[in-house]
Order: structure tokens, then sequence, then C-alpha cells
């Protein structure tokens, strides 16, 4: 398996100029890439009893099925708003130009319930914090998140580990 980056398509000034967007859905229909990284993921949680995974919307929605039927969990959508059919909680984040809004079920999963969050990539970890806000303000257990890409110039990952000490990326990109 040659390295998971070289199966990312990089995508110069999307969705703004001077924006280096990181595109997975070319490792996703790499069979071979796409198991690889799901495998991945499965074999750093495989220990922590996970319950429900929480993909956020929407390249986690793909990546939350698959770890999930390995781990033998549900799967939780975290989507944009107004887009689930029952009863929501939601969660409002600054975005650079703007803000967005997640959502998720009210009774997605049980208090203390051990959850994983998957998504695709962390850059300014504003939309993996509300998330995980999400799930904190339901009282579920946040076990680890899951990423396949990591932009660590932009510090998201650190600031995800002030809610989730075990956050786990496949690679990562250090500069455009």
């Amino acid at each position: 398996m040659k390295d998971l980056k070289s199966y990312i398509r990089n995508i110069p000034d999307f969705p703004k100029d001077g924006i280096m967007f990181r595109d997975v859905t070319t490792l996703f229909s790499n069979p071979a890439a796409f198991r690889h990284a799901v495998d991945s993921l499965v074999a750093a949680f495989k220990n922590d009893r996970v319950q429900k995974v929480a993909g956020i919307e929407a390249r986690g929605f793909v990546l939350a099925g698959a770890i999930a039927h390995r781990l033998g969990a549900g799967v939780v959508p975290i989507r944009k708003a107004g887009r689930l059919p029952h009863q929501t909680i939601e969660e409002t984040y600054q975005l650079e130009y703007g803000d967005a809004t997640l959502e998720m079920h009210l009774d997605a999963f049980g208090a203390g319930d051990r959850i994983l969050l998957i998504d695709d990539l962390i850059a300014t970890g504003g939309t993996a914090e509300a998330a995980l806000s999400l799930i904190e303000r339901q009282s579920g257990d946040v076990v680890g998140c899951g990423f396949i890409v990591d932009l660590p110039a932009l510090g998201g990952s650190a600031r995800v580990r002030t809610h989730c000490e075990r956050v786990v990326s496949l690679c990562s990109f250090d500069s455009d």
C-alpha cells in the first residue's frame, strides 16, 4: 500500500482563493486505499468498546458507516441544520467567513454511551469541536476522534484534544 497521501487529490483555490482543498473522494474510490483507511481507524479504536460512531456530514458518514460495521457499533449522523427529521439539538460555531450549525437527534444515543467521532479531515477544529459539544451535551462518553487527514498548521487537532484525549489521524499535510 502506497502512502495514503498519494490517494488524496489536491485542489488549489477551493472553496476560495488561497485554500488547498484535500479531496478524499479519490481515496474513497480506490478499494485498497479505502479499506486501508477504514482498517487503520478500526485498529486504533478496536479495544475501546465503542457503542456508536458519530460521523460528521458528509464525508464522515462514509467512514462512520464502514467503521461502525467493523466495530459492531451503531451510527450517529451529525448533520447540517435542517436535515434531520426528528427532534434535534444544535450547535452553532464560527467559520472564517461566517458561522454554521450542526444538529444531532436528541435520541441518537443514551447517557454514558461510548462514542467515537469520525470525519475525513481536521483543519481548524471548529466543526469537530461543535460535534463534540453536541455529544457532550447529551452525556456521551467520547472515547476518541479519528480522521484520515490532519492539517496541523491550522491547529485543529490541538484544539480538539481539549475535548478528546485520543485524536488519531492517518496522514498529515504540513503545508500547501
